[in-house]
C-alpha cells in the first residue's frame, strides 16, 4: 500500500493500542500510560495499554510483530528487547528486523550499591577488595538473564573479579538479602534501590550511566570512579511492526518527542527514577543494535543460559 503525506495526516482514524509484554505497574507499563494519556489528550482518539505477559516478555513483543503495520498497534519495548536474543536460542521473531523504531522516550542509569559492613566506599576500593578475596564475595540479581544481572556480570568481567552470582525473583528480595548482608553487592536499578539507599541500609558508590545521574548528582559514574568505559543503563522505546509507512512513522516521532519533553511528563519520569530522552527512529535503531550486540557478548563470555 502506498502511503502519502495526506494519509498521515488523517492519522489516526481509531483507537491506538500500545502493547505491554509486562505485568501492570512495572516501569515500562506506567511510562506507556503515561504516553498513551498524553496522546489521547492531543488526538482526540482513545490510546490503550494492552498488557500481554509471558516469557520474560516475548508473547506480547510477538503479538506486535505480527500486527498489520498500520500505526495503530505499537509496543513500549525495554532494555530485554536487546537481551532475549543472546538468552534464547530461538524466538519467534527478529528483534531487529520485525519491527520499525519509532523512538527513546526514557534512560535510567543503575546504581553500584553494597551493604554497608563492606569496607569500601568506592568502585576502585571494591574492585581492590574484590582482587584481594577472589571468589569471597556475593552479588545480587533480580533473576538469570536480568538487566541486573547483566550488569553485574559486564561489571566482574570489565573488572576482572572473581565474585559468586546470587539470583532472586526479582529485584525486591534480592534488596531485602543485600539489606540483611546475605550478599555483599548488586548493581541494582535505581527505582529498586533508592528506599534502602535512603533508609541507610545499603550503600551507593557510583551510578552506571556516561554522565551522573540526575536523581543521584553527588555520586560518581563506575567509570569515573574506578572502572573507566563502564556503562549500563535501562532504558524504554516505542517500535511497530516491520513496514510502518515512513509518515507515520515521522509523526508518531515528532508526538512523542514533544509529549516526553513537557515539563509534567519529565517530572513523572523522575519521579519513576528514569530521565526522558528522545531519539530519531534511526538513532533508535542504532541504538538496539549496539544494545543487542553487547548484550550478547556479556552473555557469551558469561555463559548464562536459561532453563
Amino acid at each position: 500500500m502506498a502511503w502519502s503525506p495526506a494519509c498521515a495526516q488523517q492519522y489516526p482514524a481509531k483507537a491506538i493500542r500500545i502493547v505491554v509484554a509486562y505485568s501492570p505497574g512495572g516501569g515500562t507499563d506506567v511510562l506507556a500510560r503515561v504516553l498513551g494519556r498524553k496522546l489521547t489528550e492531543s488526538w482526540g482518539q482513545p490510546v490503550v495499554v494492552d498488557n500481554r505477559v509471558g516469557a520474560g516478555g516475548i508473547v506480547g513483543t510477538e503479538v506486535v510483530a505480527k500486527s498489520p503495520p498500520d500505526g495503530y498497534t505499537l509496543l513500549n519495548i525495554p532494555s530485554t528487547h536487546a537481551i532475549n536474543p543472546g538468552l534464547f536460542r530461538k524466538l519467534p521473531y527478529d528483534s531487529i528486523r520485525d519491527f520499525t523504531t519509532i523512538g527513546l522516550i526514557a534512560t535510567s542509569a543503575n546504581v553500584l550499591v553494597v551493604h554497608p559492613s563492606l569496607p569500601v566506599k568506592s568502585t576502585r576500593e571494591l574492585i581492590a577488595l574484590a582482587k584481594k578475596r577472589p571468589g569471597d564475595l556475593t552479588f545480587a540479581s533480580a533473576g538469570v538473564g536480568s538487566t541486573t544481572h547483566l550488569a553485574g556480570e559486564y561489571f566482574r568481567s570489565m573488572a576482572k573479579i572473581a565474585a559468586l552470582h546470587v539470583p532472586y525473583k526479582g529485584s525486591g528480595q534480592a534488596e531485602i538479602d543485600l539489606a540483611m548482608g546475605q550478599v555483599q553487592y548488586m548493581v541494582d536499578s535505581t527505582p529498586a534501590a533508592l528506599p534502602n539507599i535512603k533508609a541507610g541500609r545499603t550503600r551507593p558508590l557510583a551510578t552506571t550511566g556516561k554522565e551522573r545521574f540526575s536523581l543521584l548528582p553527588d555520586l560518581p559514574t563506575v567509570a569515573e570512579s574506578g572502572l573507566p568505559g563502564y556503562e549500563s543503563i535501562s532504558w524504554w522505546g516505542i517500535v511497530g511492526p516491520a513496514g510502518v509507512p515512513a509518515p507515520l512513522v515521522e509523526r508518531l516521532n515528532r508526538e512523542i518527542t514533544r509529549i516526553v519533553s513537557l515539563p509534567d511528563v519529565k517530572e513523572l519520569m523522575r519521579g519513576l527514577g528514569a530521565d526522558s530522552l528522545t531519539s530519531t527512529p534511526q538513532r533508535f535503531l542504532e541504538f538496539i543494535r549496539e544494545e543487542t550486540d553487547l548484550y550478547g557478548r556479556i552473555i557469551r563470555e558469561a555463559g548464562i543460559k536459561v532453563e
